[in-house]
């Protein structure tokens, strides 16, 4: 399984010959899509849609089978929904033994029902731009806590090369009083199994694509 990153929240997971492009709203902040013919398109927010034909589209809670890899979505309150409107959708890909959750823009305090329907958390991609728009570094610790991945991937901080409507912090104010230490980011990240995970928790940082 090889996990990238392509800025804002758009992550793209490759798994033997299936593809999960994950919040591919590229082209709306100035940048191009990823998404391509057959790709499994998913939502976490929004209503934006793939110029391509992706194999299927997800945006709502429920449980998917595709392309040998188990998808579960669970609806979640966003960071500026009211206290009780959820528009916001946390997935979980079980993908061979490994176990990679995507929080999109949620608002921190999750409730017992979805982390027990969450389950054991070995990836977990989280973004930190705070700014109004999304998770700041407080929040995103919360996440971290109640879920406790082995890794985190931090999304959706500041890009230049992004037009975002709220400005984002920058990725280093954004993660410096996150548990972890600050890594070299690396292009992708490549996992074969669970024996791949380091046995203390760590945050990877990968270079946009």
């Amino acid at each position: 399984m090889e996990i990238q990153f392509y800025g804002a929240n758009c992550i793209r997971i490759a798994y033997k010959k299936a593809v999960v492009v994950i919040d591919d709203n590229l082209e709306s902040l100035g940048a191009s899509a990823v998404t391509k013919d057959g790709d499994i398109f998913v939502r976490t927010h929004g209503d934006f849609k793939p110029k391509k034909a992706p194999k299927i589209i997800i945006d709502r809670p429920g449980e998917y089978e595709v392309s040998d890899i188990s998808i579960k979505a669970i609806e979640a309150r966003a960071h500026m929904d009211e206290p009780k409107k959820k528009s916001a959708t946390i997935f979980k890909f079980d993908i061979a033994d490994i176990r990679v959750v995507v929080a999109g823009h949620i608002f921190a305090d999750l409730a017992e029902s979805q982390l027990e329907t969450i389950g054991t958390v070995d990836v977990l991609i989280v973004p930190v731009g705070n700014h109004g728009y999304t998770l700041d570094a407080i929040g995103a610790s919360k996440v971290i806590k109640a879920f406790e991945p082995k890794i985190v991937i931090p999304t959706h901080y500041e890009d230049k090369d992004l037009s975002y409507e709220v400005p984002q912090s920058a990725l280093a104010d954004a993660i410096k009083d996150l548990p972890f230490e600050m890594k070299e980011a690396v292009p992708k990240l490549k996992l074969k199994s669970s024996s791949d995970f380091p046995e203390i928790p760590e945050i990877v940082i990968l270079e946009r694509q």
